[in-house]
């Protein structure tokens, strides 16, 4: 299941879902309780966009053998979070996320949130985001 926020992934858990993906860039300040998450969970899946955030998930490895499950988040017209995937630091990053520190962090994809969409009018509108979405994830993942 995909989350907004901390409370819903709590909610969730309670719930009885073990593999959760928190959809917002790791929040520095609120890292324990992500750390609780992840030590509870099955699955519990962060966002990164920044080379720091990366640093607070090695200077905080899981215990028990479990490793931090990340995705890159990249945004690809909304403006709100994550890393321009033209932006030469997204690759690096990435690289980074997926080679560093295989033992703590692993590297599960890339995500992309379409939230352009939400001002959009009709179905062809929503369309045109999406398949342009598509087309820079694709291009940043092929490169």
């Amino acid at each position: 299941i995909v989350v907004s926020t901390l409370a819903e992934a709590h909610f969730f858990a309670a719930g009885g879902f073990d593999d959760i993906l928190y959809a917002y860039p790791l929040p520095g300040a609120r890292l324990e309780e992500c750390v609780a998450l992840a030590q509870r969970l099955q699955a519990f899946q962060l966002l990164l966009d920044t080379p720091e955030a990366l640093a607070l998930l090695r200077q905080r490895p899981l215990a028990g053998g479990k490793r931090w499950l990340v995705w890159l988040k990249l945004d690809c017209g909304n403006g709100r979070a994550g890393v321009r995937p033209t932006d030469p630091s997204a690759l690096s990053l990435a690289r980074a996320i997926a080679e560093e520190a295989p033992e703590e962090v692993t590297l599960v994809g890339v995500y992309a949130h379409c939230g352009d969409t939400y001002g959009c009018r009709d179905v062809p509108a929503i369309q045109t985001i999406a398949r342009a979405t598509t087309a820079a994830v694709m291009d940043f993942v092929t490169t």
